[in-house]
């Protein structure tokens, strides 16, 4: 019979040669060198992004990191939660390549989520490919943030993402409304102005009674800030290949995702409206 301890490090030099091989193999210029890396063969990538900056030590020691594994079969029904609620409208907005990931920012009051009585007011949408959070141990081939903040100094938590997993199917409404926007983009970085954006092209109106997930996290990129209320939606919407293609063509790193960080005894809710129908405002 063969010995299964042989068996076992035959298995991990293999891997760990493997490693290797696609690190050298990968190996490319860094547009982002003075910042960090997805890279995990980088010096400024994943694994070192809590050493790279003294404020960035959120990345390497925080204890409620984004983003973590997600399935109704781990997370707690909370009635109290309610139905999302959001006040968006159509405002001016520019087009940005940071060398990381494509964003649309608004520079106009584009309007707010409201969440646990507060406020919170849209900033930003970018991509991330593939999924940084997954769904039954299932990552998708892409992941919106919609960013939303609170800069009162008596509001505790002032980030409020909301996320939005995406499978291969027919064209997402928003992509496709910057898709030769986002063609043009340069690939070192820059922006372009795109005029007035409306941010629900990107969140169906039904979205506002689907069951989602909530948890308390950080941010998925340096500095990692702590203390960010996560929104994952559980439905699943679509993307198309080629709109994806565009995404990853738009900056240097083909991969643009954190790996999923240990959730370390943090409670994971889910909410869903035939479930329990209580406000949240």
């Amino acid at each position: 019979m063969e010995n299964p301890t042989k068996k076992t490090h035959l298995l991990i030099f293999a891997t760990i040669i493997v490693s290797c091989l696609v690190c050298l193999s990968s190996a490319k210029p860094n547009s982002a060198s003075e910042g960090f890396s997805y890279d995990p063969c980088s010096e400024r990538g994943p694994q070192h992004w809590g050493d790279l900056e003294e404020q960035w030590a959120k990345c390497k020691n925080g204890k409620m990191q984004s983003p973590v594994a997600l399935s109704l079969w781990n997370a707690t029904f909370n009635g109290y939660l309610g139905q999302l609620r959001r006040n968006h409208w159509p405002a001016i907005a520019i087009l940005e390549n940071n060398g990381h990931q494509v964003v649309v920012e608004w520079i106009e009051n584009a309007g707010s989520i409201k969440i646990n009585g507060v406020n919170y007011y849209l900033q930003d949408y970018h991509w991330h490919h593939p999924s940084e959070h997954t769904q039954d141990g299932k990552t998708y081939p892409l992941e919106l943030h919609m960013v939303h903040t609170n800069n009162n100094p008596n509001v505790t938590n002032k980030i409020a993402v909301i996320s939005i997993l995406y499978k291969f199917g027919p064209p997402d409404p928003f992509l496709r409304l910057i898709e030769g926007d986002i063609k043009r983009l340069n690939i070192e970085g820059g922006e372009r102005w795109l005029g007035t954006v409306d941010p629900r092209l990107a969140w169906p109106m039904y979205s506002w009674s689907e069951t989602y997930f909530r948890y308390m996290g950080s941010l998925t990129t340096p500095p990692c800030t702590e203390g960010v209320i996560w929104t994952v939606m559980k439905k699943i919407q679509t993307v198309s290949p080629y709109q994806v293609e565009l995404l990853k063509q738009a900056v240097v790193e083909e991969k643009n995702a954190r790996s999923l960080q240990n959730i370390n005894r943090r409670e994971i809710f889910y909410f869903g409206p035939l479930l329990g129908r209580k406000s949240a405002a």
